[in-house]
């Protein structure tokens, strides 16, 4: 038996995740098992701290079957005060464990699998939302961090066609330092919104990536036009604009919890009729997109997807010999 365990660092991850339309092919394959059931998800646990409201880690354990066929856990810490200090606010790490033995494999930084798995989510959201258009007029950013920017380089990896960028952030640096980062030469307008109101009102597709704990879109009219939100933050929506929205999320019973609006709008209505269904149910037909209300995707963030992408990703590192090995990191092996 090889007790093997390795490291793989982020420089590592970084390298293997800049195929964007790849990793969006491995999360939509991590979705189609989710929805046949072969995955396993427990909730999400939260530490929090009683004297910094702000912060937490989670745990995402899971099981994804299929050709990943591993087990393991994300641990992530989310420290908003972290970008005041110059630094991101999330850091992880992820245990891929073996299905055989239950020995741990390696052990890889995370927060860049996080928030691809989050970007590739979310374009493969956006591209079954709109039929497979690949075409944008105008797509707006509210909250302009890392998130958005992974997002937004995904959207362009997989082709699609965008005509003009908003950008609102609370902190006009980070639209200014969003904005170096986009391609310019394929828009014809980049636009930094002075509030989110008009933001909303103009775009086509809106992305909420905010690191915000509670509602703060509270006026249904700005969305009267019917756009495509990607409520990434899960946070940022009133309960009644929710209600007023169609709705659809990655796995309802993940993410309607832990005080997001789309727990917010079950408390206020008393049941769950505001949600069509699941991304899921739209990839396989079983509902369809829809431009006659706003059309909204909250995934809550399945620990199964951050496992089918760090498994490719320490497939990868495998193969080209790019991981660490930790010699005898398992010290007593015989029985």
């Amino acid at each position: 038996m090889n007790f093997d365990f390795s490291v793989v660092t982020g420089e590592t991850v970084a390298a293997y995740l800049t195929e964007y339309a790849k990793n969006c092919e491995v999360i939509k394959y991590a979705y189609l098992l989710h929805g046949e059931q072969k995955t396993v998800n427990p909730p999400s646990y939260f530490l929090r701290f009683p004297e910094k409201p702000g912060c937490r880690i989670i745990a995402l354990p899971a099981f994804v079957d299929g050709e990943f066929a591993v087990s393991g856990i994300k641990w992530i810490a989310s420290y908003p005060q972290n970008r005041a200090k110059g630094f991101p606010r999330a850091s992880a790490v992820l245990i891929l464990n073996d299905y055989e033995t239950g020995y741990p494999l390696v052990c890889m930084e995370s927060s860049i699998i996080s928030a691809v798995r989050t970007a590739a989510s979310a374009v493969l959201a956006a591209d079954y939302m709109t039929g497979g258009e690949k075409r944008c007029a105008r797509l707006g950013f509210v909250g302009n961090g890392l998130i958005a920017k992974y997002i937004y380089k995904h959207f362009m990896g997989c082709d699609w066609q965008i005509n003009t960028v908003c950008l609102y952030d609370s902190a006009q640096a980070e639209s200014d330092k969003f904005a170096g980062h986009l391609e310019r030469d394929k828009h014809s307008e980049i636009t930094v919104c002075d509030d989110s109101a008009s933001l909303l009102a103009q775009s086509d597709i809106i992305v909420l990536a905010t690191d915000s704990l509670g509602p703060h879109i509270t006026d249904p009219t700005v969305l009267q036009h019917n756009p495509i939100i990607l409520n990434i933050s899960l946070r940022d929506l009133t309960p009644e604009v929710i209600i007023s929205c169609r709705n659809i999320t990655d796995d309802v019973d993940h993410a309607v919890r832990e005080g997001t609006s789309l727990q917010l709008a079950e408390d206020l209505a008393g049941n769950r009729n505001f949600l069509d269904g699941t991304l899921y149910e739209l990839m396989t037909d079983q509902i369809k997109q829809a431009s006659d209300k706003p059309f909204v995707f909250s995934p809550f963030g399945l620990g199964m997807l951050d496992l089918a992408l760090g498994k490719y990703v320490y497939d990868l590192s495998r193969q080209d010999e790019k991981r660490i090995v930790v010699e005898n990191f398992f010290f007593e092996t015989e029985r």
